[in-house]
């Protein structure tokens, strides 16, 4: 058992990805930097420059680079610098990285892994603070991922790597230099199933990446004025493990979903209309959606008043126990 920051156990399970020699690690700075916030530091002295690859700030180029690598034999894991830095290689990634494997029946896959940190709460510029991921979880073909701690960013990484189609992998950047113990000889869950963090009775509250932490502060306090809430970290967004906030939500018939995209359209919308048609007769409340708003990222020193927090959790928890 080892105490890491989310930051060091990506790196370490970067590390343990690239002890195979098919893979690969390709983006801005990732190289000589180690990255801008150091998730790849150190492995360009130990893998080398043909492995660890610094490449031009074109993403459209670098991923569609990686599809040819792909079709070489190699396993590249491609690194986006910001999220709102992804939107040049969405037609790279949307038309051709996510299409190949149907549209010859199979016989070609593109194993490739994309890593994008993801949403806010860091103080940074317009194109630093997104979360784009509703696009990608829209799109088939692509494996949607997104870690919320140190345990699941180092195995999620690598079981992502070892699959045989794409994976657009979010890491939390506002989670990164947070640490907990990591036991690196367990036996990790798969990749896509979700995970029950906390168990309570009186309602469900969903979330993933950087707004797990959220809802589990929203239970602490709702557990002092005597609510039970259980938390269930998504950690796959496509495929979704609906079953999993089923079975909650069918013995607490309350659900609240929690993210920090805009809830227009969002993950919380899919995973509102699924559990409707599930649990409809097992609902007590409609289920309510907790995210950000639906206008573009604002300026750093407004972003608290953008990103949900635990009392914007608690106010619709509130909402669920009224009806």
């Amino acid at each position: 058992m080892t105490t890491m920051t989310l930051v060091r156990a990506l790196n370490e399970g970067l590390r343990a990805a690239l002890e195979h020699p098919d893979v690969l690690i390709m983006g801005e700075d990732v190289g000589r930097l180690g990255g801008v916030f150091r998730v790849t530091d150190g492995l360009l002295k130990d893998f080398g420059d043909e492995r660890v690859i610094d490449t031009p700030l074109a993403e459209s180029g670098i991923v569609g680079t990686a599809i040819g690598l792909c079709l070489s034999g190699y396993r590249p894991i491609v690194e986006i610098q910001f999220d709102g830095f992804i939107f040049p290689a969405c037609n790279q990634i949307i038309t051709q990285l996510a299409k190949m494997r149907a549209r010859s029946l199979g016989a070609v896959t593109l194993p490739m892994v994309v890593r994008v940190p993801f949403g806010g709460g860091i103080g940074a510029v317009e194109h630093h603070s997104e979360s784009p991921e509703a696009y990608f979880a829209h799109t088939p073909g692509l494996r949607v991922v997104a870690c919320s701690n140190p345990t699941d960013a180092y195995w999620m990484i690598q079981q992502a790597v070892r699959s045989d189609d794409p994976v657009i992998f979010f890491e939390p950047k506002r989670r990164y230099w947070e640490r907990a113990d990591v036991d690196t000889a367990a036996a990790p869950p798969p990749l896509h199933q979700a995970r029950t963090v906390r168990r309570g009775t009186d309602g469900t509250l969903v979330g993933y990446g950087p707004t797990v932490r959220v809802c589990l502060e929203a239970a602490e306090i709702a557990e002092r004025e005597g609510r039970a809430l259980e938390v269930i970290d998504l950690r796959s967004l496509s495929p979704l493990d609906i079953e999993t906030v089923r079975a909650s939500v069918s013995r607490t018939g309350r659900l609240a979903v929690v993210h920090e995209a805009s809830t227009f359209l969002g993950l919380g919308a899919e995973i509102a209309a699924a559990i409707t048609e599930r649990c409809f007769y097992e609902l007590e409340a409609p289920v309510l959606r907790v995210g950000g708003y639906h206008v573009p990222y604002p300026p750093a020193r407004l972003e608290e008043y953008f990103l949900p927090d635990a009392d914007r959790v608690l106010d619709a928890v509130d909402q669920l126990l009224t009806y």
